[in-house]
């Protein structure tokens, strides 16, 4: 019988389901295994147990179930990851007092209300027929109007301020949630004002910050602004589209990154569905480490001037950095990849399939720009190809591109890596970030070998319970508190106090990763049980030496006789 929320939400949602929302899960078995989210690692050694229905890092030591996991991914308490997942699950909460709601909970209805204003506004006035049907002459269809909550945001100083005035929120609440802007005068005046509005969303598809574009060019406004950051949204770690784009992107293991809302709508609605674009920013390694989750594979179609200092070069040295395989997709001169989609969106898909390696560009853009049989003209073309191959950090496709350098320039390969010494990537002016996950580093206490043993020994007699006879009482009493528990109530270890729950989890997956033949086991075991003795007889010789010494400076004899004989009785218990 199921008795609150969380039971339910749990019977309702898988965890692989979740937790593959978020991060590239391979099979392993019967489970699950993928790079870790929450620490830096090449070797995967996060696992998921859809029979357990848990996640353990190996790595970090991290693990636990599914509302674990959202709250440490999204950085959020567990009160908001009970509602993001309720929301997911179909499960509805009781209402609270409006007083004990998170301040993160009013802002997500407070998103949600504006969305649903601007969505009505687009639809139920004069001027927004007008905006209606410049989106549709647009290309945007009516679907994708409504898919994609497309609005519209009337010329007024305080319409929405209004409005949510009328629903009892406070102005306070609208500014932080970037919608209201305070004046000189400490009044308020609606932030949005004749503006497409266009809902940027977290990937879980709830509204959190906006984006509007002005409906008529005028050079006397910013033809788009978008919300400031706030408690859910930034802008340096959203990328448009994604909470569509996710699942899409996994199974084409790659990622088509455009610049514009516009562009993103129209792929999605050509059926081109791993489409997603920034939001009003350059690329950042935030919106790296999260694409980074899903593909590794990133194809770029916006304009790119590898000439000057541009945001978009350095998006894509972030990139490069991080090992990322980089495309480009050549746009015809003076279109975006809505024009190009509106008026045939095959030709789109033909561009994806002759785009060239970002690598390739590069040396087809020096090569075509400098003549390479003049002294000037090698160094010229170096200038601009020693950066980028510096930065691969795998050094075989590193050495690849050196080759084929010192191939077009008809040098040395040596000479080329000499003069790549001399590089200094001082036009790199951004620093690395970790993901949000990763901004405050997992603290991994190290194991002690007593405890390894324990957990080794524990988890091979989960795997093979059969072999509980050969833990003599001996042993027993050499095992911690937490480990005599969990033996002595092996049969009924739901018993146990829900303190240990996560620890059994995770020596239940972890058994169920042993990869050990039967024949194996019971040898196993009794080596740990020995080791596990031998440590606890060495930690009371070593506390009985300690006592020696200290009654050899007290000069008492006879204590220092009594220990001794302690210590030589201890002493032959040892294999």
């Amino acid at each position: 019988m199921i008795n609150s929320p969380v039971e339910e939400i749990k019977a309702r949602l898988g965890i692989v389901e979740v937790v593959g929302s978020y991060i590239r899960l391979q099979k392993a078995g019967a489970n699950y295994r993928a790079v870790c989210p929450f620490h830096s690692e090449k070797k995967p050694s996060f696992f998921v147990s859809p029979a357990r229905q848990i996640w353990h890092c190996f790595g970090c030591g991290t693990g636990g179930d599914i509302f674990k996991f959202i709250m440490q991914i999204e950085g959020i308490e567990f009160g908001d990851a009970l509602r993001l997942l309720a929301q997911k699950a179909g499960v509805e909460l009781k209402a609270s007092r409006p007083e004990l709601r998170t301040e993160r909970k009013r802002l997500y209805e407070i998103c949600e209300l504006a969305t649903k204003f601007f969505e009505k506004q687009l639809e139920g006035s004069a001027k927004g027929k007008e905006v209606k049907d410049y989106l549709l002459c647009r290309g945007i269809s009516q679907d994708s109007i409504k898919n994609w909550r497309i609005g519209w945001a009337p010329e007024s100083w305080s319409g929405l301020i209004n409005f949510f005035s009328s629903r009892k929120y406070k102005v306070e609440e609208t500014a932080r949630a970037g919608l209201a802007i305070k004046n000189e005068q400490g009044g308020y005046y609606d932030r949005f004002r004749s503006r497409i509005m266009f809902p940027v969303f977290d990937l879980n598809g709830q509204p959190i910050g906006f984006g509007g574009r002005v409906f008529q060019d005028t050079k006397e406004i910013a033809k788009y602004i978008n919300t400031p950051n706030t408690l859910l949204y930034d802008k340096s770690r959203i990328l448009y589209g994604l909470d569509r784009a996710k699942v899409p992107i996994r199974k084409k293991d790659f990622c088509i990154l455009v610049e514009g809302y516009t562009d993103t709508i129209l792929a999605h609605q050509a059926g081109i569905e791993n489409v997603v674009s920034v939001s009003g920013t350059s690329l950042t390694s935030f919106q790296l480490n999260i694409l980074k989750r899903y593909s590794e594979n990133l194809f770029l179609a916006f304009d790119m001037d590898i000439a000057g200092d541009s945001a978009s070069k350095r998006g894509i040295d972030l990139a490069l950095a991080q090992g990322f395989n980089i495309k480009l997709i050549a746009m015809p001169e003076g279109l975006d990849p809505a024009d190009v989609i509106s008026k045939e969106p095959k030709d789109f898909e033909k561009l994806i399939e002759e785009s060239l390696s970002i690598m390739e560009f590069y040396f087809k853009n020096a090569l075509s720009r400098f003549d390479k049989t003049t002294p000037e003209g090698k160094k010229n073309i170096s200038k601009i190809l020693l950066p980028p191959i510096k930065r691969i950090p795998n050094r075989i496709e590193q050495s690849f591109w050196v080759q084929k350098l010192a191939r077009e320039l008809e040098v040395k390969e040596a000479d080329i890596e000499e003069e790549m010494k001399k590089v200094k990537l001082e036009n790199l002016d951004f620093e690395i970030q970790p993901s949000e996950s990763e901004s405050k580093p997992q603290k991994v206490v190290p194991k002690s070998r007593k405890e390894l043993l324990e957990e080794r020994l524990l988890s091979l007699l989960l795997k093979s319970p059969n072999f509980l006879n050969a833990v003599e009482e001996k042993y027993v009493s050499c095992f911690s508190t937490k480990s005599q528990q969990i033996f002595e109530n092996f049969q009924n270890l739901q018993n146990l106090p829900p303190e240990n729950a996560d620890f059994i989890n995770y020596l239940s997956l972890k058994s169920e990763l042993e990869e050990i033949e039967e024949k194996e086991i019971l040898p196993e075991i009794q080596f740990c049980l020995k080791e596990i003795q031998c440590l606890e007889i060495k930690s009371k010789l070593d506390q009985i030496s300690k006592e020696i010494k200290k009654a050899e400076i007290s000069n008492n004899l006879e204590k220092i006789k009594d220990l001794t004989q302690q210590f030589n009785q201890i002493a032959k218990e040892i294999i």
